[in-house]
């Protein structure tokens, strides 16, 4: 996986609005993420010859499908159909979560994956439908969390997100990240749980006290002005895959993705080294993160980054993590209330919460020496 020379992003853009002409099929078919897969099958194969008329008189038999995975806002199915002609095509048909509609903008995300798709980033859109889409299936693994910091991929990360970085989309530039975080804010604060327990650990939250946590960080990292860039805001470890044979590594899922902050792409991305465990003595040590920083900012000539540029990315990186944590913290209580998924996200928000309590005082430190030192800017 060696360095690549980096794309024209504006032919990129170019290329990305003269494929927009070619509308993708849609139906209105949605099927119930909540059944089990052999009952589900049968829609999923209604589905494909509804958006695909080719297909319309296929024999059910020639579909096959099974699960890829299921995340915490989606579920995969890998579809397989075998042509009359003897060709066989594979897709991956992406389910979206029950109520995932309060925390993504579909809308917003819809109009990135093309774009994304051109520059070479995710599967191919190949349809949408009434919960979901269609899209083309990437043959890789999906990496765990120890895998990011292992150093020949982490260089690989950086080198792809700093590409990744420079993909335009249409539309504002204006960066979301801060619109999102006080738009959660409104609807975390005002919940209700049927559950006395639930409702017991909901009440223990100061959201005063969160309130002015956002305020404070939002204040102090504006004084960074940071480059905003079109971020995909949510690279986990399950959100990154590597096919090993050709040594070529893929990000997808572009839920959560906008113009946002580098800063807090890349701090988010190092946060998720602890993965869901929350094990936050995983995250990257300062020569860790300087190995990242030198293949994102020169994929090229690593070598030439200069300290004065490592430094400063050091602090940006490291003040966004904070914002990292209150973004997820928000994020869990709407889906303590919203998911039907088993999964303790009350507990999540006291974990990311925490951390960016036990983290503040060191980080915003650092932020303010680094602007105190006119040497450094």
């Amino acid at each position: 996986m060696g360095a690549q020379n980096i794309w024209n992003a504006i032919e990129v853009a170019e290329e990305a609005r003269e494929s927009s002409n070619s509308n993708n099929p849609s139906s209105s078919i949605t099927i119930e993420i909540s059944l089990p897969l052999p009952d589900m099958i049968p829609q999923i194969i209604k589905l494909c010859k509804d958006l695909f008329k080719k297909w319309s008189n296929l024999e059910d038999s020639r579909f096959s499908v099974e699960t890829v995975s299921g995340g915490i806002t989606n579920l995969l199915l890998k579809v397989t159909v075998r042509e009359e002609d003897g060709n066989t095509v594979f897709m991956t048909v992406r389910l979206y979560g029950p109520n995932t509609e309060y925390v993504i903008d579909r809308q917003r995300e819809l109009l990135s994956i093309r774009y994304l798709s051109v520059a070479g980033f995710g599967a191919e859109l190949f349809g949408v439908f009434g919960n979901g889409m269609v899209q083309s299936f990437i043959n890789a693994r999906t990496l765990e969390p120890s895998d990011m910091k292992k150093p020949n991929l982490a260089a690989e990360i950086a080198r792809q997100l700093s590409k990744f970085h420079q993909v335009e989309i249409p539309g504002s530039k204006e960066p979301q990240l801060w619109n999102d975080i006080f738009k959660f804010l409104e609807r975390a604060s005002g919940l209700k749980f049927d559950e006395h327990e639930k409702q017991r650990r909901y009440e223990t939250i100061s959201f005063e006290e969160v309130r002015h946590a956002v305020n404070e960080l939002k204040h102090l990292t504006d004084l960074l002005n940071a480059p905003v860039v079109y971020s995909h805001n949510d690279l986990l470890s399950g959100n990154l895959m590597l096919n090993d044979d050709e040594e070529k590594l893929y990000f997808i899922d572009f839920e959560y993705g906008s113009y946002s902050y580098r800063g807090y792409d890349i701090g988010n991305h190092f946060n998720e080294y602890a993965g869901f465990d929350c094990d936050y003595s995983l995250y990257p040590n300062k020569d860790a993160q300087y190995h990242f920083f030198r293949h994102y900012l020169k994929p090229d000539v690593p070598q030439e980054v200069s300290d004065k540029d490592l430094e400063a990315l050091y602090v940006e990186t490291d003040s966004y993590k904070l914002a990292s944590h209150l973004y997820w913290a928000l994020w869990a209580l709407i889906q303590a209330k919203m998911s039907p998924i088993d999964f303790d996200y009350l507990g999540y928000f006291f974990l990311r919460y925490d951390e960016y309590k036990r983290q503040k005082a060191k980080s915003l430190s650092l932020v303010q020496s680094f602007l105190a030192n006119p040497h450094t800017r």
